[in-house]
């Protein structure tokens, strides 16, 4: 009876530590997928924005640059939460569970460019940059959250007249 006892315990000790290794790794699993998507979004983003000679602002949430004579428009579509990427009618999710996102304009200046005259934005900005925060949740774990502040890209190819 007493060993049955201890074995008992010993067998609820081991279980509960299976599950939490379990969970763990459940939990550095998500983490791990937001990072890779974050890193890989960012540097496709990066590469574009560097070559873009031409940049537009759409809405707060989605810029179109030109990239080697080619349209590529880049944004965040809150509803399914992603930030994607659309070039030849052809979009590509980036980053997947993003639940809060913000695209930043600056001069050539360093000055924070403003959104209220869209056109002017669009003629004014040589740099972007993006800030976001992404999640992923597993019926056995607590979300995982994965906050991302990009460099400010600078367009280089971009021409700026005042």
């Amino acid at each position: 009876m007493i060993g049955a006892g201890i074995s008992v315990a010993v067998l609820a000790g081991v279980l509960s530590t299976f599950l939490f290794l379990g969970r763990s790794g459940a939990n550095v699993a998500n983490y791990a997928e937001m990072e890779t998507e974050a890193r890989r979004g960012l540097e496709l983003f990066a590469e574009d924005t560097r070559q873009a000679s031409d940049l537009t602002w759409n809405s707060a949430n989605e810029v179109r640059l030109v990239v080697n004579s080619a349209a590529v428009l880049y944004g965040y579509d809150s509803a399914n939460q992603t930030f994607y990427r659309t070039t030849n009618g052809a979009t590509r999710i980036l980053i997947h569970g993003v639940d809060a996102f913000n695209f930043k304009g600056y001069m050539i200046t360093g000055a924070a460019v403003d959104l209220s005259n869209l056109t002017q934005a669009g003629r004014s900005t040589k740099q972007l940059q993006i800030s976001l925060r992404a999640s992923r949740t597993s019926r056995t774990v607590t979300t995982a959250t994965n906050t991302v502040l990009s460099a400010r890209f600078i367009l280089r190819n971009k021409r700026i007249t005042t």
